[in-house]
């Protein structure tokens, strides 16, 4: 099996890095010093709140350029505008990237440098969050959180453990290597760089009423890690995702959906794509008419009958002929007997080119596990894996696409 290894791209390459007001601003100043040795230049945007952090004597020592604090400076928007700062860079990184520095950037503000130079550029940005936990998990952090990653903004952590403010939970900014690896990511050249892909995960919920639905134990585990492992290799990934405990996979835009229905349009709006992988567990049927209102038993009156009709068939939707199809369409099969032979009948009736099986009979602990056990099934015969975590699945399953996709490129791991 070849291994991809992504080679490092620094030489050259400039980052703007901009320092918001947050104790962990502390960290920024290994981030700048790590970053210079990698061979990037760094130039370095501090905001009135992280100048009461750090100060710019110190992030002109590390970086050995001016930083830049005043959108209204007369010297610097001669010298170097703000709209210089925002086109001349090849990545934005903002460590920390505070509540309220998320919300001003979510609904376009340029009321201060910062801010004016993230609505004003066209380089990817790369956010490191960090706050208090329950600042972390408000729903209006959350919210705009979703907004910027839909807008394509990239997030590494938080992570989770002792905070500045004696608490323990999550909202502490990511460490320097982990924010390092992140930007190696986003320069690198991998496999599947300049691809789409669209990948399904998590259950459907079909109501029955208002406060009911019919569903399945899918954890979205599975799905998510194809998702984050075809994004490590460079591809422009776009998560569908039904309903799941998970967070969203940095480096992907993710779009929630609830219904089969809603799970298929927004597959369709993310058409084109060179690959598609189906690994949502979607309901195959729904109720024809569900209630407007919370159905009420009635005492000893039978329990009422669902009028059932079948869900859109994902799928075999994105498998059939046409202009928009993916090049490679890959569907999941979750059997509890016949595993393989249930599997193969299913990629002749879906027409898709790949299909990976797994066993979720009971005591199998597929669903809602971290491991999995998979065969890949295709129209030259089987494959049968060994047993791995679903993280190894999914950065299997990447290569496999690479090798397929772009089968002269001779793999390469991230070093």
């Amino acid at each position: 099996m070849e291994i991809y290894r992504v080679k490092r791209l620094s030489a050259g390459k400039q980052i703007l890095l901009i320092v918001a007001g947050g104790i962990a601003a502390y960290k920024s100043l290994d981030l700048a010093r790590r970053l210079k040795e990698r061979g990037f230049r760094v130039r370095a945007v501090l905001t009135e709140g992280g100048a009461r952090f750090v100060t710019p004597l110190s992030l002109a020592a590390l970086t050995g350029e001016k930083v830049h604090q005043d959108l209204f400076s007369l010297t610097d928007e001669v010298e170097m505008g703000h709209i210089r700062l925002a086109r001349e860079a090849d990545l934005i990184v903002v460590a920390p990237a505070t509540a309220d520095l998320m919300a001003r950037t979510s609904v376009g503000m340029a009321n201060d440098l910062a801010t004016a130079i993230l609505l004003a550029t066209r380089a990817p940005i790369l956010l490191a969050p960090s706050m208090n936990t329950a600042m972390w998990e408000h729903p209006a952090t959350q919210a705009n959180l979703a907004l910027l990653k839909q807008r394509g903004l990239k997030t590494v952590g938080p992570d989770a453990g002792d905070l500045a403010c004696g608490e323990v939970g999550s909202g502490r900014m990511a460490e320097v290597a982990d924010i390092l690896a992140a930007i190696d990511t986003l320069f690198s050249q991998g496999p599947l760089m300049g691809l789409r892909a669209l990948v399904t995960s998590g259950p459907t919920h079909e109501p029955i009423d208002p406060v009911r639905f019919i569903s399945n134990r899918s954890s979205g585990k599975q799905g998510h890690a194809i998702a984050a492992a075809l994004a490590r290799a460079g591809a422009q990934v776009t998560l569908v995702s039904g309903p799941v405990a998970l967070q969203d996979p940095d480096g992907v835009v993710t779009k929630h959906v609830a219904t089969a229905d809603e799970m298929l349009a927004a597959c369709l709006q993310a058409l084109p794509a060179d690959v598609a992988v189906c690994a949502a567990a979607v309901a195959d049927w729904k109720v024809k008419a569900p209630a407007n209102q919370k159905m009420k038993k009635a005492k000893g009156a039978p329990p009422p009958s669902l009028d059932l009709t079948a869900n859109p068939d994902i799928l075999a939707t994105l498998s059939a002929p046409g202009k928009k199809r993916p090049r490679l369409v890959v569907g999941f099969a979750a059997e509890t007997q016949r595993v393989t032979r249930l599997a193969k009948d299913k990629l002749k009736a879906k027409d898709c080119d790949w299909i990976l099986a797994n066993d979720v009979s009971q005591g199998s602990d597929i669903f809602g596990g971290d491991i999995n056990r998979v065969h890949l099934i295709t129209k030259d015969g089987i494959e049968d894996w060994p047993e791995m975590t679903k993280t190894q699945v999914a950065e299997t399953l990447s290569q496999r696409i690479a090798a397929t996709l772009h089968p002269k490129s001779k793999a390469k791991t991230i070093c």
